[in-house]
């Protein structure tokens, strides 16, 4: 863990995607197909009344997701993966898209799912523990909170934190705030479901 380093800027996701529209494969990798699969199977809930999706990118979940959820925020920090995430769900009018920097700024809103896919580590640990106290605020007790993250370390990307380092946060959590229903670990990411108490 590297808690002297600072998270990720907008403009270092704005440089990949300038590089390349789909700079993860999201939309061709079978790795990211099986993912969000097992992504949406670990939904308890055949339905939400509010989500939120933090980290939308160009929308390949965001558009997943919608068919689950009545109303759906998607938010990201690059205005380049946003456009093409827009583009993608032009005809679900029950999604919504905002650029914003967690956790320098959140929703005002309650949210009875919160998804946090592939952007925990993206964070240094201050930020990811303000993260943290954010997404509870705004989770409606009993709302369920997803995380899903790579876990291999990948010094390419310069990411401050693991996949493993996020998920072990959140579940060092107080029970009184919120109880770990699930977990699974694939070969190459895992996937943590917590209910808000």
């Amino acid at each position: 863990m590297k808690p002297s380093q600072s998270s990720l800027t907008p403009d270092y996701f704005d440089s990949l995607y300038t590089a390349d529209a789909d700079p993860w494969k999201f939309e061709t990798s079978d790795y990211e197909a099986k993912k969000y699969a097992a992504t949406m199977a670990a939904l308890p809930s055949d339905r939400y009344r509010s989500a939120l999706e933090i980290g939308g990118s160009i929308g390949v979940l965001t558009e997943m997701l919608a068919t689950r959820c009545d109303s759906l925020l998607s938010l990201d920090v690059s205005e380049k993966a946003q456009q093409k995430a827009i583009e993608r769900c032009q005809s679900l009018p029950h999604v919504r898209f905002q650029l914003m920097q967690v956790p320098q700024a959140y929703p005002d809103e309650q949210f009875d799912l919160t998804v946090l896919s592939e952007v925990g580590y993206y964070w240094c640990l201050d930020d990811l523990k303000k993260a943290q106290q954010l997404i509870l605020q705004q989770l409606e007790p009993g709302g369920h909170l997803l995380l899903v993250h790579w876990t291999p370390y990948d010094a390419y990307y310069h990411n401050p934190l693991s996949g493993d380092e996020v998920h072990e946060s959140f579940l060092a959590l107080p029970s009184s705030q919120i109880r770990h229903i699930k977990g699974d670990r694939a070969e190459t990411y895992r996937l943590d479901l917590f209910e808000r108490i």
